[in-house]
């Protein structure tokens, strides 16, 4: 069967198109990614609620895939802990060929089918958790091999992939397949199927980290205050918080530590 991921571009002779048509043409191919993800938005939420159910009794949420795809699971599992205040380990992405392969390719990483698991095994890896494959094609095998092992293990598995019918989605307790079509560079699943993956991990992670109580209101009252951009973001929450003046949430910002701590203990 034809992979959808790997079906020609409907667009010919990109070389001879100006440079204002290709990205016109870009774009307008990037535009079908949020219609494809609007359209399994119900399977998205079961997953969501799986991982909050599994991470409130001291579970935790893991990501593994390789190339683009891994690299995708790794920025969102790294960006859980400075946005949401969580420690590093409720969030682990893991890429086939190790750390050296977010800067660049192992070769025939992604090939071998028992590695993924020994991957997970470096982390206790338990029924308590929550492993979701993320593999454009569908049928990587890093990622068929890790989501095999989960199974037998009683651990439940998830999956993002961009192909239907594949075997990973086949193996996954919960299959998410956004179809976006032929890429427009063929099979350069970097681009529309690398942007969907992108905004579907940002939902399960926002949406789980928010029902788990990291957000207040429509802030990161969690976040860590680790530069001074961010120092200035969380004066700026508790001003509007406490109706303070900048000078007294700097103050109380200094004191507690915390936007949260600040806020939930501080009386005016």
């Amino acid at each position: 069967m034809q992979k959808t991921t790997e079906s020609s571009s409907t667009y010919r002779h990109l070389e001879q198109m100006s440079v204002q048509q290709l990205l016109q043409h870009i774009n307008a191919e990037d535009q079908t990614v949020p219609m494809a993800i609007a359209r399994i938005l119900p399977k998205i939420e079961l997953l969501v609620n799986v991982v909050v159910d599994k991470m409130q009794i001291g579970g935790r949420l893991f990501y593994i895939g390789a190339g683009t795809s891994g690299r995708l699971g790794v920025v969102d599992a790294s960006e859980c802990p400075p946005t949401f205040g969580v420690p590093h380990n409720w969030v682990i992405g893991i890429i086939a060929g190790g750390d050296t392969a977010i800067r660049r390719a192992v070769e025939f990483a992604e090939d071998d089918t028992k590695q993924a698991w020994l991957d997970l095994q470096n982390h206790q890896i338990s029924p308590a958790d929550v492993v979701v494959g993320i593999a454009a094609s569908g049928s990587t095998p890093y990622v068929v091999g890790g989501l095999q092992q989960c199974k037998q293990a009683g651990i439940t598995t998830a999956c993002i992939v961009c192909n239907e019918g594949s075997p990973i989605a086949a193996l996954a307790d919960y299959a998410i397949e956004v179809i976006v079509g032929p890429e427009f560079v063929t099979g350069s699943t970097r681009m529309k199927a690398g942007t969907a993956q992108k905004l579907v991990l940002n939902m399960i992670s926002t949406a789980a980290m928010i029902k788990l109580g990291r957000v207040k209101d429509n802030k990161m009252v969690d976040m860590q205050l680790s530069n001074n951009k961010l120092i200035d973001r969380g004066v700026k929450m508790i001003m509007d918080e406490l109706g303070c003046t900048y000078t007294k949430a700097q103050q109380l910002l200094e004191q507690y530590g915390s936007v949260r701590k600040v806020i939930t203990n501080y009386k005016l």
